[in-house]
């Protein structure tokens, strides 16, 4: 069976390039376009994994983050920030509120598998 893999990215082309990256590893993937929408998935498909953007309209991913880590149905579920920013203290609280790993934007293919195969195992 498929893995499934959560995306949570406002910007459509970089939804969308992640999407397929992901699917042709082999991954199953459902995507939403802002936080709300990424907290309410995640509760309902428990996904084995998520990536999430950080700077989102309505709830920003440190608030779906705060959200799922409170929620014992997804407390334990692998968290990957995919972000443009690179500032230390952005991937410190990033870590320090839970965050599995953090992977700035433009990312690279093989760092953003590598990242997903070994969180999964």
């Amino acid at each position: 069976m498929k893995k499934t893999v959560l995306v949570i990215e406002d910007n459509k082309e970089i939804r969308e390039n992640t999407i397929e990256l992901l699917e042709l590893a082999g991954y199953r993937v459902i995507d939403v376009e802002d936080g709300k929408a990424g907290i309410h998935a995640a509760e309902k498909e428990l996904p084995d994994i998520i990536l999430c953007d950080i700077m989102m309209p309505l709830t920003d991913g440190y608030e779906v983050l705060e959200n799922l880590k409170g929620n014992s149905s997804t407390t334990n579920i692998p968290f990957i920030y995919l972000t443009a920013s690179a500032e230390k203290k952005e991937i410190q609280k990033a870590m320090d509120m839970g965050a599995s790993a953090y992977i700035c934007k433009p990312f690279d293919v093989n760092e953003l598998i590598d990242t997903v195969e070994r969180l999964l195992q």
